[in-house]
């Protein structure tokens, strides 16, 4: 059976890359912006906050990674790109809900 170009192409087409780890997000900057966002806050006092909880939640789903399914990864790291201030928090509670 020849292999032929069109083949290739719809194989690659079934290929869906999936992180093997957490992704890294820059939660400086999406701090920031929140803080920014949010009116009648201490903006240094939140910010700091803001990281704590970001690299808690990092740490956390460090470990729990692998017990979610790919599929169910792929969407919600692909939901937190959206806006560009993408979240740990946001993305487990997403993996969490299985949303």
């Amino acid at each position: 059976m020849p292999f032929t170009v069109s083949m290739m192409v719809l194989g690659t087409q079934l290929v869906v890359p999936v992180a093997d780890g957490v992704p890294n997000f820059d939660i400086a900057r999406s701090c920031k912006l929140d803080v920014a966002a949010t009116a009648g806050l201490a903006v240094d006092q939140s910010v700091k906050k803001c990281m704590s909880d970001e690299q808690k939640a990092k740490r956390q789903l460090a470990t729990q990674w692998s017990k979610f399914p790919a599929p169910l990864r792929k969407n919600c790291t692909s939901q937190e790109s959206i806006g560009g201030t993408p979240s740990y928090v946001s993305l487990q509670t997403c993996l969490q809900f299985g949303q």
